[in-house]
């Protein structure tokens, strides 16, 4: 490795970007230390505390088999507290379609380098990106990820029903502010590493989405922050799928719902992990179209918390100020 006084960070991923092999590759070509260009920050990595910092948690789970009720108070309560829950017995979607989803997308992932870099480019190429997607501070630091992106338009009606219903405001009324739409789908593929506590998976941040839904193998690695600054596990239950708020309904719901923050680590150095994440947003994106908190929500004992904007603005800020609470509190109103 260079000095640190002659290392180009440019230089380095021109070159890792020119193998078209991912960080797939460079597993697969033995290294036993981690490049520079994937090391984490040091010595106050927001990814990598001290492991007395990290506890088992468990995030709440909601069985769609129970009566229609049942389930909204769950979710109201999961939505309220954790941001995070795990959905069960969800009918739309068969376990054995989420397993075989997943296992496609580690055997992509597995195949030949010389197959798959075929398809290794930054640029969309239709609807779909292949590539190791840096992360958005200075550096330039990767990811220890893979991902194959696509967008779709189908699922999370039922959820984004619930979400709604859950906020007191009626089962459509979400549908109906915003036009919820499944607008992109993120197939990450983490493999192992000779020194899993050097790398990030992904950095600490919250998703810009209405909701996320996320499938993912038994490896495991998501963790969650608590309110008392410390991380705890998302421990992959079998079956089911999970289902995390994001900023623009922590933004509608006036502060009702809770968007948490999150990240990913690299928990082996044997064994691959796989997710696949689904983001919902709104299908309103002219630049006429205002979003806001919900007037139902807006009360004199809970004044309005936000100012609205069009999604053009929210993502640029998102692009300027990163992935953290910063991006959504920008356009926080403050209140005497």
């Amino acid at each position: 490795m260079a000095a640190a006084d002659d290392y180009d960070g440019a230089t380095a991923l021109a070159e890792f970007r020119a193998s078209r092999a991912g960080v797939r590759g460079l597993v697969e070509s033995g290294i036993t230390s981690v490049p520079r260009l994937f090391l984490a920050p040091r010595p106050s990595s927001p990814c990598t505390p001290p492991a007395e910092n990290e506890i088992p948690f468990a995030i709440p789970t909601v069985d769609l088999a129970l009566p229609r009720s049942a389930t909204v108070q769950l979710v109201r309560a999961a939505a309220r507290s954790f941001g995070f829950f795990h959905v069960t017995d969800h009918g739309d979607v068969h376990a054995g379609t989420v397993d075989s989803a997943v296992s496609a997308v580690r055997a992509f992932h597995e195949l030949p380098p010389a197959t798959r870099s075929a398809f290794y480019t930054p640029a969309c190429v239709g609807s779909v990106t292949y590539s190791t997607i840096p992360i958005p501070i200075p550096g330039p630091l990767l990811p220890w990820r893979d991902t194959l992106q696509r967008c779709m338009t189908e699922f999370g009606k039922k959820i984004a029903g619930l979400l709604s219903e859950a906020l007191g405001v009626g089962a459509e009324r979400l549908e109906r502010a915003m036009q919820v739409e499944g607008w992109l789908m993120a197939c990450h593929y983490y493999p192992p590493c000779a020194e899993p506590a050097q790398v990030v998976g992904s950095m600490a941040h919250t998703d810009p989405s209405l909701f996320t839904v996320l499938a993912q193998d038994g490896v495991g690695g998501l963790q969650v922050r608590l309110d008392d600054g410390r991380w705890a596990d998302v421990s992959p239950v079998p079956g089911a799928l999970l289902v995390n708020i994001g900023d623009l309904l922590k933004m509608a719901s006036n502060d009702e719902y809770k968007s948490a923050e999150h990240r990913v680590v690299i928990k082996s150095s044997r064994d691959a992990r796989v997710s696949i994440a689904l983001f919902f947003n709104p299908a309103k994106r002219e630049e006429s179209d205002l979003f806001g908190p919900l007037p139902e929500l807006v009360t004199p004992g809970n004044p309005q918390r936000y100012r609205t904007f069009n999604l053009t603005e929210f993502m640029d800020s998102r692009r300027k100020l990163g992935h953290g609470l910063s991006s959504i509190d920008r356009f926080r109103i403050a209140h005497e």
